[in-house]
């Protein structure tokens, strides 16, 4: 089994936790996690892909063993996820690279890259979203918040931190589901169980809206600069619909996209399949 390293780095005072794998010489590859997750969802991916690529997969600010500052010190908005994450690349030394988004990392990612567009290499989106109709009606709760950010609907979102549900973001839309281990989802509850994950959570549910007033953006992006595209996707995911892959296609039309008969959390059942897709892809 190929090494993987556990480390940390200090990126201007905020501690972000990452696995590493294979050679630093070879072509690097960011992996980005997203709700409730952490860099373990790539537990099975990394080995598959570690004698090709030098692989980092961060935990997000307030995600996994990275820091959770009080919210008083830290405000949980995907601009600053994605300033810290940025950093974190810099800190590292991945100055060119090719990112795995996946839910949450793919405004992180999608960020960085109409941000530094010269760095991007290529683009692995696994269920990651940036079109309109890639959203399921599974949005309209945070829907409702993002109109009226009143405390009812915020408390009306707890729902979304509950264990159960967390298993039902692994489970649902897999037809056998006993091929998805519960190491995953029982360590994600565990780290939404922590002192004030719940509080950073309903925070950052609040701003996804921000993310949506970028797809424009990101879109533009796309247009301009043509990055090489890979879209995997659980076709069965409750939140990102398969239009939503598709949708790369108009803005990249040499994009390429796969379905699999999986869910959100498509690693779980796939990740021999998208590692074989991600190395025919990123050559």
């Amino acid at each position: 089994m190929p090494a993987i390293r556990y480390r940390s780095a200090d990126v201007d005072g905020f501690r972000i936790a990452f696995r590493e794998a294979g050679r630093p010489g070879a072509p690097k590859l960011l992996l980005l996690h997203g709700f409730p997750s952490a860099g373990h969802m790539f537990r099975e991916l990394i080995p598959l892909l570690s004698d090709r690529f030098y692989l980092v997969a961060p935990d997000l600010p307030g995600f996994g063993l990275s820091g959770m500052p009080a919210r008083d010190r830290f405000t949980y908005s995907f601009d600053n996820v994605a300033s810290v994450v940025d950093r974190f690349t810099e800190v590292i030394g991945f100055d060119r690279f090719a990112i795995y988004v996946f839910d949450y990392g793919a405004p992180t990612g999608f960020r960085i890259a109409a941000k530094h567009p010269e760095r991007i290499t290529g683009i692995v989106s696994q269920n990651g979203n940036a079109y309109e109709e890639g959203l399921s009606k599974g949005w309209n709760p945070i829907r409702a918040y993002w109109q009226d950010p009143s405390q009812a609907n915020r408390e009306a979102l707890r729902a979304f931190l509950k264990p159960e549900t967390t298993v039902w973001q692994y489970t649902h839309g897999v037809p056998d589901p006993t091929l998805v281990s519960p190491d995953g989802y029982s360590l994600d509850n565990l780290y939404l169980s922590r002192p004030g994950a719940d509080e950073v959570q309903l925070d950052l549910f609040g701003d996804y809206k921000s993310n949506i007033a970028l797809y424009p953006t990101f879109q533009a992006y796309f247009r301009v600069h043509k990055p090489r595209l890979l879209a995997v996707w659980g076709r069965n995911d409750p939140f990102f619909l398969p239009a939503g892959a598709e949708a790369f296609r108009r803005d990249i039309p040499d994009a390429q996209v796969t379905f699999f008969e999986t869910g959100h959390f498509a690693l779980e059942t796939h990740a021999a399949e998208i590692a074989a897709a991600i190395r025919a892809f990123l050559v």
